[in-house]
């Protein structure tokens, strides 16, 4: 199927990639640590802290964007930055979507690491941060799934995409809104061929991480 559509694809298509990328890198340097921490420690609400955890797996995406553009809109805390239907805005609403992934799943894949490997590392007397940094390096492969379920639901979000990046022609439209305009329009077999790329580029993108899960196996 020929793709001749008004706007230029590759553009949509690399910002996608770097929109979806950046949230996934950010809510994982969040989210990764934060798991590993609430997975290993003992606290008093570790139970409550967990099911809100898992509870937001299910953050509807509208209310991640609507949190993004109550806060950086004129009216909100942080409107002096402008950040408001930019590709940052963009990144922060799906960064609030990848947080509870990235988490919850540390959370299981470290407690899933075998209990004398953690005895093991404890009694060579390892600081706290070595002891974490260790179970992190036996959870990796979980850790990888993480990532990858976070980036799934970056480069299939629309709704918050399109509350904050507002589908700007060449500055915000990503191929997710792409779809979505182009559906509205009528346009079906264009937005059919802007759907076989938005899933090329996924299975490319987990292809690439399902090898560095297969290497740490090896």
């Amino acid at each position: 199927m020929a793709l001749e559509v008004s706007y230029d694809v590759i553009q949509v298509t690399l910002l996608s990639l770097y929109v979806s990328g950046c949230a996934t890198i950010l809510g994982s340097a969040i989210g990764i640590p934060l798991g590993a921490l609430i997975g290993l420690k003992e606290f008093g609400g570790k139970g409550l802290l967990k099911t809100i955890t898992y509870t937001m797996y299910g953050f509807p995406p509208v209310v991640a964007g609507l949190a993004i553009y109550y806060l950086f809109s004129r009216a909100g805390p942080f409107g002096s930055f402008g950040i408001l239907f930019t590709p940052t805005a963009m990144i922060l609403a799906e960064t609030l979507l990848v947080i509870p992934l990235t988490t919850g799943i540390t959370i299981t894949s470290v407690a899933e690491v075998d209990r004398s490997i953690k005895e093991t590392v404890k009694s060579f007397g390892t600081t706290p941060r070595q002891s974490v940094l260790t179970v992190m390096r036996e959870a990796w492969v979980g850790l990888i799934m993480a990532a990858m379920i976070g980036f799934g639901r970056c480069i299939a979000e629309v709704g918050a995409a399109y509350m904050v990046g507002g589908n700007i022609q060449g500055e915000t439209r990503v191929l997710t809104t792409a779809i979505m305009l182009e559906t509205r329009m009528g346009r079906f077999d264009y937005a059919i061929g802007l759907g076989i790329v938005l899933i090329s580029v996924a299975m490319a993108v987990f292809f690439f991480l399902r090898l560095l899960q297969e290497k740490e196996l090896l």
